[in-house]
């Protein structure tokens, strides 16, 4: 019988819930318009016509005006409703594959992570909230250099759409992205 592997890899991972300033409605549209749904019969046709890579990175860049798009979302909230909860919340996976293959290549266990999964909800005052755990946080448990590079890339475009969004960056938020744009060049 062969012998199995059994890899543990305990790490940090840091979750921001930011208060986003508005209603629930007002963020949820404005997410939404800002992070379009993936456009997945244009990506069907490109798989078919077996476009060429670059082909498929300017397809994506045209889908995610800001960097992301989303590949599925669903309303929490109205399903915990009928359990007699309160409170709106939808979750959502963001992202782009066009950023996502940069890390598969070197190992496709990343796909765990990525899309990354995102929650617009209620706080307990009626507040919208914008939640997601860091990036950099989840691909630097790799120890891939590349993976982890893309990660901190990562970051600073969530700390981007949220200025997009009109949501003020958390300031550990914004020296993470910050420190991480140093590092790179």
């Amino acid at each position: 019988m062969p012998t199995q592997n059994f890899v543990a890899v305990p790490h940090e991972v840091v979750r921001w819930s930011i208060d986003t300033g508005m209603s629930f409605e007002d963020f949820q549209v404005r997410y939404e318009a800002a992070v379009p749904v993936l456009d997945i019969d244009r990506m069907t046709r490109l798989r078919a016509e077996r476009a060429s890579w670059d082909t498929v990175v300017a397809a994506a860049a045209e889908n995610a005006p800001h960097g992301f798009m989303r590949f599925w979302g669903t309303d929490v909230g109205a399903t915990m409703q009928l359990a007699g909860d309160p409170g709106l919340c939808a979750t959502y996976l963001m992202g782009n594959h066009t950023i996502a293959e940069r890390m598969y290549r070197h190992d496709p266990a990343v796909m765990l992570y990525a899309p990354l999964r995102t929650a617009i909800h209620q706080d307990r005052q009626g507040a919208a909230v914008f939640s997601i755990d860091q990036p950099s946080t989840r691909f630097s448990s790799f120890g891939v250099p590349d993976v982890a590079a893309v990660g901190q890339e990562l970051d600073r475009k969530v700390a981007t759409l949220l200025k997009v969004l009109g949501v003020t960056v958390p300031p550990a938020f914004s020296a993470a992205a910050a420190s991480a744009n140093v590092a790179d060049h």
